[in-house]
């Protein structure tokens, strides 16, 4: 077989069967694989939640991650942000013609292991082959469904004065990851993606208490987007203080040098939780005894202040509106 993806692998013949065999198959065993045209499941006892995200990373392959990674996790976060425990995830790969197997391997390598720590099983899966040029490298779109834990029921429109606002640790990794992995800009730090499957530390918050009004995961826009989503969704304001928002020093470096606010850059393996006040120092603890957010800390509090809008009160002792997210919010992740 030739060490790099040709259209052949894409029509249909023997070709394609070799490579899903070789490459995915392999990877990706579970009990629900067939050579039929789809998986049969055992049903849940609860309600389930179900969601699907296209994945088109560039560059593929990032300090802490790849895309096989992302794509996984991308998932199974939504998933866990709706209090549901993943159970099964399917797979659709677009490759461009001349992809190197060896990438391929590693790529699914990381999506089986991925999969693995966030007790879900790929259960179903389809492979295209594009001409060159057509596809940058390799797109993933993944779909999953979880069965919501009984007295779990996070919403963007729940939020109440009151209430407090965690993040589950520092902001703004992955967006200055993929940043400088481009090389646009010439600027070295040492910075990894905080890419990770976080059912785990919603399972550690559920243990505690059902009494959560929102989660979620701040990917495309970081948590600043998502603080204005939630401000919309449940008509209060948000203040946060500044000092509190954890930012890794080397993130913190970038963000300066270039002008940019590390609120608006993505992350991907970190939560925002919106719970009652009093609920929320011991769902900081749980959180912390989680593999990937033992960096939780609470950043502020949810008002009925300014509907619709997120305050800054500074480590002066002022307070400024954190402006509203609008335009092409840099870097472009997917």
């Amino acid at each position: 077989m030739s060490e790099q993806v040709t259209l052949a692998m894409g029509a249909g013949g023997k070709q394609t069967s070799e490579l899903i065999a070789s490459v995915f198959a392999k990877r990706f065993t579970s009990p629900y694989f067939t050579a039929d045209d789809a998986a049969v499941l055992p049903r849940p006892t609860g309600q389930i939640a179900m969601s699907t995200d296209g994945f088109i990373v560039s560059p593929s392959f990032f300090p802490g991650g790849n895309i096989g990674k992302l794509s996984i996790c991308g998932t199974v976060n939504d998933l866990s942000c709706m209090g549901a425990r993943p159970l099964y995830l399917t797979c659709a790969f677009v490759i461009e013609e001349g992809y190197p197997l060896d990438d391929l391997r590693t790529i699914a390598d990381a999506m089986a292991a991925t999969a693995a720590e966030a007790g879900v099983v790929l259960v179903a899966g389809d492979t295209k082959v594009a001409g060159r040029g057509q596809v940058d490298g390799v797109f993933i779109t993944t779909t999953g469904v979880g069965e919501i834990v009984e007295g779990a029921a996070p919403a963007g429109a729940k939020a109440k004065p009151g209430d407090a606002i965690i993040v589950t640790g520092d902001v703004g990794r992955h967006g200055c990851t993929i940043l400088l992995a481009r090389d646009d800009f010439g600027i070295e730090a040492d910075v990894t993606s905080d890419c990770a499957p976080l059912w785990s530390s919603v399972e550690a918050m559920l243990g505690v208490s059902k009494d959560i009004h929102v989660i979620r995961d701040a990917t495309r826009g970081g948590v600043g987007t998502v603080l204005y989503e939630i401000a919309e969704q449940s008509g209060v304001g948000i203040s946060l203080d500044a000092a509190s928002v954890p930012v890794d020093p080397a993130v913190g470096g970038v963000c300066r040098m270039l002008g940019l606010e590390p609120l608006y850059l993505a992350c991907e393996g970190r939560l925002v939780v919106i719970a009652p006040k009093e609920e929320a120092p011991a769902l900081v603890e749980a959180l912390r005894s989680a593999p990937h957010s033992g960096g939780a800390t609470i950043i502020g509090e949810v008002t009925d202040d300014r509907p619709g809008w997120v305050v800054l009160n500074t480590e002066i002792g002022t307070q400024t509106l954190l402006p509203q997210p609008g335009g092409e919010l840099l870097p472009r992740i997917c």
